[in-house]
């Protein structure tokens, strides 16, 4: 099961289309810098090769921050949260950048050296510090299947259930997931929301010695970063929140928007190839229809394109525009029977290797989503969304319906709110940037996140632009605008368009 939403999936993309508990009170931490259980200084050494990732350069630095595994007792137990830095290489430093790239459960530490191309202007002035959430990777990171159970469940589980026995075999899938990753997390399981990461965050400011949080969130970053600027609203420094979740929206909603945000992205797509987006969503609903009765061959022995996986190989394209001419072959290939180029397209989302081996980005976003999520919709309350998620998509909507039942389902932890607090009263100005063609976190959410932070707090910058991201994307009016924000400090005029 995958729930579209994580960045962290533009890191396989770009290789393959080449080749929690609150404390006390109202959850507003304004109390001076304290250290938690003695020191929080900082042993950085040579990084490490990881299972994900090779060793990055001499130019990068780890280190591991012990954190509190329960906030409510912070001078308890600790675990370890994994950081990676590369220095400021210009005089004039700013402080540090810390950046988190989204999932929920994408690795900072993995992602960052490859990223720091991107943001080379930035690091002029700041030290480039991102990191791995509590229950990602090297801090704690949670693993709730083997990738035999993982492939198995791909090939057998139908994620768009059309009858009562595929709909028992979809929840009761929803069901051992959530048992997995119990078993995986132990009593990490209940410590793992945004809040939790979010008061992590600060320590990792203390430590790194800087007076304000300055930060660049991307996607679930996002929310993550509104959740902190709620909480310390007066150590906010510069962020920037890019691809934007909308945080009005609860479970329901963001699945609804996501349905909305796969089909602009698809009928922005098949215009560019000429298509009607009408017909040519209806022709593509058909053709999943198709493998949904009958899975296509592929050139992999012993596997076969499911309706799922062919729905995420056409997800993975729509992350950038980059990776349209991928599509157009994949599809033109599934017409003629061959399911080959969606699988691969669907195994670099899920991050499964040649070898079999899968990463575990979806095992962490869900152990965090689900942590922080109260809502758990019933099958019949989803089965009465599905026609308003199928009026929105034929592609996108009866899946990600679905998704609202099966993503928590019987799950072992009670979730924590419905929509997130990112109310910063009294907060330096954040600037919020949305895409008009983002597929997974619709425009209208920095809109929304920049009115919840509040006023003279949230303004918004849009991108009239395709992909999940605006920064870094091929805008210089974006790439600029950023750029005086984080460097010199200048706010841009609430509302500004680049085209």
């Amino acid at each position: 099961m995958v729930r579209f939403v994580r960045w962290a999936a533009l890191g396989a993309a770009a290789a393959l289309l080449v080749s929690g508990c609150d404390s006390p009170g109202d959850g507003r931490d304004d109390r001076s810098d304290r250290s938690v259980n003695g020191s929080e200084k900082l042993d950085w050494g040579r990084c490490e090769a990881t299972a994900d990732s090779p060793a990055p350069g001499d130019e990068w630095q780890c280190a591991t921050l012990q954190v509190p595994l329960d906030w409510a007792k912070p001078k308890g137990e600790t675990i370890g949260i994994a950081l990676i830095r590369a220095k400021a290489t210009g005089d004039d430093r700013i402080g540090s950048l810390l950046f988190n790239f989204g999932g929920p459960g994408g690795s900072g530490v993995s992602m960052m050296p490859s990223y720091a191309s991107t943001v080379s202007s930035l690091r002029e002035r700041y030290d480039l510090v991102s990191f791995d959430p509590r229950g990602v990777a090297a801090s704690e990171g949670v693993r709730c299947r083997d990738d035999e159970e993982i492939q198995a469940a791909e090939a057998e589980v139908d994620a768009t259930p059309d009858t009562p026995a595929e709909e028992r075999a979809f929840l009761a899938d929803a069901a051992d997931f959530g048992k997995g990753c119990q078993e995986s997390a132990g009593e990490l399981m209940a410590h793992v929301s945004t809040t939790d990461t979010a008061r992590d965050m600060d320590l990792i400011r203390q430590a790194l010695g800087d007076a304000k949080m300055h930060y660049f969130g991307i996607s679930y970053g996002t929310e993550l970063g509104g959740v902190y600027a709620h909480l310390f609203p007066q150590k906010v420094g510069r962020m920037v929140l890019d691809a934007v979740v909308d945080p009005s929206a609860d479970a329901v909603g963001h699945a609804r928007n996501q349905t909305l945000g796969f089909q602009r992205a698809l009928d922005d797509y098949l215009e560019s190839t000429g298509q009607d987006p009408a017909e040519g969503s209806r022709e593509l609903a058909e053709l999943l229809d198709r493998i949904d009765a009958r899975p296509l061959p592929t050139s992999t022995p012993g596997r076969k394109l499911t309706q799922t996986l062919a729905l995420t190989g056409i997800v993975l394209p729509l992350y950038s525009k980059d990776g349209w001419p991928s599509l157009t072959s994949a599809l033109e290939a599934a017409e003629e029977g061959d399911g080959s180029e969606l699988l691969a397209l669907a195994d670099g989302y899920n991050e499964r290797e040649a070898s079999g081996r899968y990463g575990t980005t979806t095992h962490s976003q869900r152990v965090i989503s689900c942590l922080d999520d109260r809502q758990r919709p019933t099958p019949a309350q989803t089965k009465a969304l599905l026609p308003e998620f199928e009026k929105i998509s034929p592609v996108f909507g009866s899946f990600l319906g679905w998704d609202t039942a099966g993503w928590c389902h019987d799950w072992p932890v009670p979730g924590q709110h419905d929509t997130p607090e990112v109310s910063a009263p009294g907060a330096a100005p954040i600037l919020t940037v949305g895409n008009t063609g983002d597929p997974a976190t619709p425009v209208e959410g920095a809109r929304r996140m920049a009115d919840e932070l509040g006023k003279d707090v949230g303004v918004v910058l849009t991108w009239n632009g395709e992909g999940h991201g605006a920064y870094g994307s091929g805008s210089d009016c974006v790439d600029s605008t950023v750029d005086a924000y984080l460097l010199d400090g200048t706010v841009p005029r609430d509302g500004k368009v680049c085209d």
